[in-house]
C-alpha cells in the first residue's frame, strides 16, 4: 500500500523509520576522530581495550581489541519484562537462562514491590556504543538471514580506528537493511524467524523484532550524538 509515494504497510513503515535514523546518524558521525572515538568522559567508562587490559570480567572480541562487558544482571528497567515473562508461563529456570542470571536473582526481581531503584549503568565511550551496535546487528543478521551458526561474539573485529570502524559498520548496516527489505508479510508474522541467541527474538514475531532493532539503533545513536556534543563542549567555560 502506498499513499503519495510513501509506503504505509508494516515493513515500509519500519524501513522508513530505519532509513531516516540511519541518515541522521551518518551525518552526526561525520568527522569522528580516533581521539574522540576513544574519549572517556568519566572514570570507570566502558570502552574497547587491548586484550589483557580490559577492566570488565566478560570483555570479548576475536582480535587484539575487546569490548567491555560486565557480569550479567537484570536491570531495573527490565523488571516489568520479567514479570510479563512469568505471567506468560515461562518458568523461573527458563527466565534465569534467558537473562543469564541465577534463579535466586529472578525470584528476587519477581518478589520486588513498588518502584525499583533507578539503574546505574556504566558511562560508555563512542567506541563502546558503536561496537555494541555492530556486534548486535552482525549477530542478528547471522541468526536471521545467515547460516545461524557463527558465535556472535566472534563476528566483529574491534579496532581503535574510527574511520575503519565506521566503514565496516555502515557496510553491515546496509546489508541488514537490504535483507530486511526482502522480508514477506508471512515472515513478519513468523515467531522465531530470527534465532539471535543473545535476545528473546525467537519468542516473537519478526515484526516485533524489527521494531526492537530500530529502537536499539535509534537510542544508541542518540547517545553517541550527545557524547559528540559533550566532546565539542568539554573545554567550554563561561565567564
Amino acid at each position: 500500500m502506498e499513499t503519495e509515494g510513501a509506503r504505509t504497510d508494516r515493513l515500509g513503515l519500519l524501513l522508513n523509520q530505519f532509513d531516516h535514523a540511519r541518515e541522521m546518524a551518518q551525518v552526526r558521525l561525520t568527522g569522528l576522530s580516533d581521539e574522540e572515538y576513544l574519549w572517556e568522559p568519566a572514570p570507570g567508562c566502558w570502552s574497547i581495550r587491548r586484550r589483557g587490559e580490559a577492566t570488565t570480567p566478560r570483555a570479548f572480541g576475536p582480535g587484539e581489541w575487546v569490548l567491555d562487558q560486565g557480569a550479567p544482571d537484570i536491570p531495573a528497567s527490565e523488571y516489568a519484562e520479567v514479570a510479563r515473562q512469568a505471567a506468560g508461563g515461562m518458568t523461573v529456570d527458563r527466565i534465569a537462562d534467558d537473562w543469564s542470571v541465577s534463579v535466586e536473582r529472578v525470584e528476587q526481581v519477581l518478589a520486588h514491590t513498588g518502584a525499583p531503584e533507578p539503574d546505574e549503568p556504566p558511562i560508555t565511550t563512542i567506541a563502546w556504543r558503536l561496537g555494541h551496535l555492530h556486534f548486535h546487528f552482525a549477530g542478528q543478521w547471522e541468526w536471521t538471514f545467515g547460516e545461524r551458526r557463527q558465535e556472535p561474539k566472534l563476528l566483529v573485529d574491534f579496532t581503535p580506528s574510527a574511520s575503519l570502524t565506521l566503514d565496516r559498520f555502515w557496510t553491515l548496516i546496509d546489508r541488514w537493511r537490504d535483507s530486511v527489505a526482502t522480508v514477506t508479510d508471512e515472515q513478519l508474522d513468523t515467531v522465531g524467524f530470527s534465532q539471535y541467541p543473545y535476545s528473546n527474538d525467537a519468542d516473537h514475531p519478526f515484526a516485533g523484532v524489527l521494531s526492537g532493532a530500530n529502537l536499539e539503533f535509534i537510542h544508541h545513536m542518540a547517545e553517541i550524538a550527545l557524547l559528540r556534543d559533550l566532546w565539542r563542549a568539554r573545554f567550554t567555560t563561561t565567564g
